[in-house]
């Protein structure tokens, strides 16, 4: 079987989709199947390091980013395909070519996002995103997803009895040798402190986070700072940066919340292995991967109560309402008091993380792509 994989979108994507790509795309030759031959349309760190669309700064840049995405899925992917012939094509990217092609296709919808929260995404960008994906699935199409949560949502959304399968990927393998400077940088070493990663999207519930935050405090002996890294919000709707940093004003938390942005994977690394606890309060999540790159590097972990986070930790974590900033306060206080649960969720999230690696991933993609041999 040869398998072409779409490795586009790699040119601006910085958040979940970009970490499967690229595992998706590592595990492949790391973990090579004698009956299937991978044909990448991009080389992925190549890809990944194009910088001509990330961040753009107004309207014109936008619309050039997106007038080169419809370019790309409608024209120079089939062309590709009629270049390579391959015998399936795997979008990992939401969105497959309208045209009809001479293979089978296989595109991954990570999660409904598109359908369940409108009011995130400006709204001609919304139905233009949810036409490009409707189009890409007139065809026979394997869809693939992330949870049985992403699976139940999608089936109540997407119309045509297309089967879709479940999935679970695999977490950033942080590989690099951890960068300690961040630790000086923001006055963090020899400090306790919750943390976070990742964008300031308005389903992550960072306000809810920080309010959180405070009230532990106040309520008594709790001496830690929190750490939120990430980018902004990747649009006016969906960006809760603003809101945070007035927020940490507001409630007088400049010396303890730390904000320092987009952060390398080094110094990920870094923060991963001298936080005292992570803390995942999104509202809503297809996956949720920091939880299992928390696990891996010891820490335990406090998540929202989010059904693809609970299908993901799997009882390895500790559990807090969605969305009620005294039950999370109250569950980042037992964790810094009860050493005994700390201890309990370090070992049960090990156990939890060493059932998302790199080589289940590809194999559970191995076997999908063999079952679609004619």
């Amino acid at each position: 079987m040869k398998v072409l994989l779409d490795l586009q979108y790699l040119n601006v994507a910085t958040t979940g989709i970009k970490t499967y790509m690229m595992e998706l795309a590592k595990a492949s030759q790391d973990y090579p199947h004698p009956d299937i031959e991978w044909v990448f349309t991009h080389d992925p760190d190549e890809q990944a390091k194009d910088n001509t669309y990330k961040s753009p700064k107004n309207k014109f840049q936008r619309l050039n980013y997106h007038l080169d995405y419809f370019r790309w899925k409608e024209f120079q992917l089939p062309d590709m395909v009629k270049q390579h012939s391959p015998d399936l094509l795997i979008c990992p990217d939401f969105v497959s070519p309208a045209a009809k092609l001479p293979c089978k296709r296989m595109t991954v919808i990570h999660d409904a996002f598109f359908w369940e929260m409108p009011g995130n995404y400006p709204r001609w960008w919304r139905k233009y995103f949810l036409g490009l994906v409707r189009k890409g699935l007139k065809e026979p199409t394997q869809i693939i997803t992330t949870t049985e949560y992403s699976k139940k949502a999608l089936s109540k959304r997407l119309k045509g009895g297309h089967p879709i399968s479940v999935i679970y990927q695999s977490p950033k393998s942080l590989s690099e040798e951890s960068d300690e400077s961040i630790l000086e940088k923001y006055n963090l070493s020899g400090q306790s402190y919750f943390l976070h990663l990742g964008t300031f999207d308005k389903r992550k519930n960072l306000p809810i986070l920080v309010k959180a935050f405070k009230e532990a405090k106040e309520k008594g002996d709790f001496d830690f700072k929190l750490v939120l890294a990430g980018g902004e919000g990747q649009s006016i709707q969906m960006n809760d940066f603003p809101i945070v940093e007035n927020l940490i004003k507001e409630l007088g938390l400049e010396e303890e919340v730390v904000l320092p942005g987009f952060i390398s994977d080094s110094e990920v690394k870094a923060l991963y292995e001298n936080a005292f606890a992570y803390v995942f309060p999104s509202e809503n999540e297809g996956f949720g991967i920091p939880v299992l790159e928390a696990m891996a590097e010891g820490l335990p972990v406090i998540h929202s109560d989010q059904p693809a986070l609970v299908e993901v930790a799997d009882g390895a974590g500790l559990s807090a309402k969605t969305g009620d900033v005294t039950d999370l306060s109250e569950k980042m206080i037992l964790l810094a008091k009860d050493e005994n649960l700390r201890n309990n969720l370090k070992k049960r999230g090990l156990e939890r993380a060493k059932r998302f690696g790199p080589e289940k991933f590809i194999k559970a993609f191995h076997e999908l792509i063999l079952s679609a041999r004619p």
